[in-house]
């Protein structure tokens, strides 16, 4: 499992803070303690399957005690009527982590289908898709492993990996020269090992960002597929290049066909339906 396994405990901490508190008042006034049960994980959608070892870790945080029996794996293509899973153990740990583990595995799976779509956009060409910052707010490392397990790869995690040059900052620092000479300067004095991109608008800004020789990644924002041909034969392999903008399943191939190495969307995270999973339960 890619996710840092301390992200996650302090992540479930603050879910069951969330959800349980002093208790869930529902199974305790039904159950008794002592009762042993099954459920399964039943997916009830198509799609690719994600949170699987994320559902495995949280359901251990919770109780050390539940034995999982895992049946399909993280990436996997699934189809309504197939079992994930089976976890076995105190009925009570089990309804305490249902709620949980369905919200992380369905948005996950939702996340990763999307992605996946995308992906095979991209089949026969060099091109990549990269999520982005439109996450939800702490969920970030499970929404981006779930992108990871469709078949994209990670742009930048935070603010504090990267240096990505956007518009405002463009316009605030007073241009594309003044902005790349203030963060290259702040890279070295801080000592930074970490990469510096630039978004571009248009020609005019590209070709003063090529007259640069300290920048890594250069950013098309909103592009046509052939300006963005035209910019990467401009680049000519200097810079790695990103195409962004309200680039969507339909026009993805039609950039990745420019030439461009990465595509970022932020639609593989921000409006995402999740996939319909549920947990059902037997008494053993």
């Amino acid at each position: 499992m890619a996710v840092e396994l301390s992200k996650l405990e302090k992540f479930v901490e603050l879910a069951l803070e969330e959800d349980v508190r002093e208790g869930d008042h529902t199974s305790l006034s039904t159950i008794d303690p002592a009762v042993l049960g099954e459920a399964k994980l039943l997916v009830k959608d198509t799609g690719v399957l994600a949170g699987v070892s994320v559902a495995e870790n949280i359901f251990r945080l919770i109780d050390s005690s539940l034995v999982l029996n895992i049946f399909l794996n993280d990436g996997e293509s699934v189809e309504p009527g197939q079992t994930a899973f089976y976890v076995k153990g105190s009925v009570h740990s089990i309804l305490k982590a249902e709620r949980l583990v369905l919200n992380v595995m369905q948005r996950m799976s939702g996340i990763a289908t999307r992605t996946k779509l995308y992906t095979e956009q991209l089949k026969g060409t060099e091109t990549k898709i990269l999520d982005t910052r439109k996450t939800t707010p702490l969920l970030r490392f499970l929404e981006k492993e779930a992108v990871r397990i469709g078949g994209g790869v990670n742009h930048r995690i935070g603010l504090y990996d990267m240096i990505l040059i956007k518009d405002n900052h463009v316009d605030y620092a007073g241009g594309i020269s003044n902005a790349l000479q203030k963060a290259q300067a702040y890279r070295t004095v801080h000592k930074l090992n970490i990469p510096i991109e630039i978004e571009v608008r248009n020609f005019t800004e590209l070709e003063e960002v090529l007259a640069n020789e300290r920048v890594d990644r250069i950013m098309l924002d909103n592009f046509t597929p052939e300006d963005v041909k035209k910019a990467v034969e401009l680049v000519n392999g200097r810079l790695v290049t990103e195409a962004s903008g309200g680039i969507t399943l339909d026009s993805i191939r039609a950039y990745a066909l420019a030439g461009v190495d990465f595509v970022s969307v932020g639609a593989l995270t921000h409006s995402v339906k999740s996939l319909d999973l549920s947990l059902k339960a037997k008494i053993i």
